[in-house]
């Protein structure tokens, strides 16, 4: 029997339409060829040959998906759309590769040869202060926008604190030191660095021993939703040699996480791909099974927007509320739509900016009802994207990755001497 991949989870769907509410872009157009449903018919006239990968409606209807899998909790049947479109993409791709400017976006984002300087010029640039003050909804100041909403709280001043306890070196658990070791990537090291000193103090303060690890490269996320395969499967092995031994891999974005979770399945046939998968934790799962330890009191209004990267793909809901719950006086809450895609979607917001500020837009418009000091989400394509769009709205509130809240709390709270060191370990 031929290997059907991942169009063979597909096959469960039986047309009763509970994915359609829970489909962003549906919502938006109303188009059925727009919501999981349509979709599927078309993955599957894709791969039973009556539709080509040069088909024009195929391929738009395809490449307008966020690929944000809020159809699968929603479906009584176990779909696996995920798998199915995945599939649909690869299948595409060979015979139409993304356009030159999602190409040239991969490449200076995820390679070790351009994105360093990418990065540092974009941090240069960001420290004007120029891209917050120009951000708007124009597709430059929208990513203007975007790129103003990676600065770190503690650099751009909106309440985080330096320690102010007397008690500087205190810990809440300094017997425990498990080995964690810290999974980097592309956008998260370039622009979101800040996240990952907040990973490893926290991470410390909980009784972790957090372990840098050379030779990583990006996790071939963005590849794999541009149905560029092969190159994912290139840097999961990359990833997957660079990373010794059994400890946990802590990840602090939602899209790497999923996709490093699935390296089994990117890689089926090498068994160090599940075994690599398989260690793979989020970094709210880490200190909720720790607690975590309660700092000090922030008085924030937060709202708490799931990625769908997380919540969807991994399944991970409860732990980062748990982290957030560890702040004393935290008036925290869900957003009412916090199961909904905001739009980002890797290069999803480059390559249909007005599919991606429209499905945005709704999100804004709930929290424009009540807004909050601080939106918290754990992933940098949502950072970004929600950042730009708050800014655009004129919305005061920031936009904040959970862990830095919980950082700040324990700053406050007075455990940090000085910034921990990292173990370094041998590639």
């Amino acid at each position: 029997m031929t290997d059907r991949g991942g169009f063979a989870s597909l096959d469960a769907c039986v047309h009763c339409g509970f994915c359609l509410q829970a489909c962003p872009t549906f919502l938006v157009t109303g188009d059925e060829a727009d919501g999981p449903r349509g979709r599927i018919e078309l993955m599957r006239s894709l791969e039973r040959g009556e539709l080509g990968p040069d088909d024009p409606a195929l391929r738009s209807h395809l490449d307008r998906c966020l690929g944000c899998r809020g159809c699968e909790p929603v479906c009584p049947a176990g779909v696996g759309y995920g798998r199915g479109l995945e599939a649909a993409r690869a299948r595409i791709a060979e015979r139409h590769p993304p356009e030159r400017v999602a190409r040239l976006a991969l490449r200076l984002l995820t390679s070790t040869d351009a994105a360093p300087t990418v990065y540092a010029l974009g941090r240069l640039f960001r420290a004007t202060g120029i891209p917050t003050r120009l951000a708007g909804w124009g597709r430059l100041r929208f990513t203007l926008g975007m790129l103003g909403a990676t600065q770190g709280s503690r650099q751009r001043g909106t309440g985080s604190v330096t320690s102010r306890g007397t008690d500087t070196n205190r810990s809440p658990l300094p017997a425990l030191r498990s080995p964690v070791q810290l999974f980097r990537g592309c956008v998260m090291e370039g622009l979101f660095a800040h996240v990952h000193d907040a990973t490893a103090r926290t991470l410390r303060a909980n009784g972790y021993d957090v372990q840098e690890v050379l030779g990583q490269v990006c996790c071939g996320a963005l590849h794999a939703h541009a149905g560029l395969l092969d190159d994912a499967r290139r840097m999961a092995r990359l990833n997957i040699a660079a990373f010794p031994g059994d400890a946990p891999i802590v990840v602090n974005s939602a899209g790497c996480g999923a996709l490093l979770r699935d390296y089994g399945h990117l890689l089926p046939n090498e068994p160090d791909a599940a075994a690599f998968a398989a260690r793979v934790r989020d970094i709210s799962e880490l200190l909720a099974l720790r607690g975590p330890a309660s700092g000090a009191p922030l008085p924030y209004r937060v709202a708490y927007d799931a990625p769908c990267h997380l919540q969807h793909a991994q399944g991970v809901t409860e732990p980062p509320l748990t982290m957030l719950r560890a702040i004393p006086d935290l008036d925290l809450r869900e957003t009412p739509d916090s199961a909904q895609c905001c739009g980002s979607a890797g290069l999803f917001t480059l390559a249909q900016p007005e599919m991606s500020r429209n499905v945005l837009r709704a999100k804004l418009a709930r929290l424009r009802e009540d807004p909050p000091d601080v939106l918290a989400t754990g992933n940098p394509g949502c950072l970004m994207q929600l950042g730009a769009g708050l800014r655009a709205a004129g919305l005061r509130t920031v936009v904040r990755h959970p862990v830095e809240l919980l950082d700040e709390s324990y700053a406050r709270a007075g455990w940090y001497g000085s910034r921990p060191d990292l173990t370094t370990l041998p590639q």
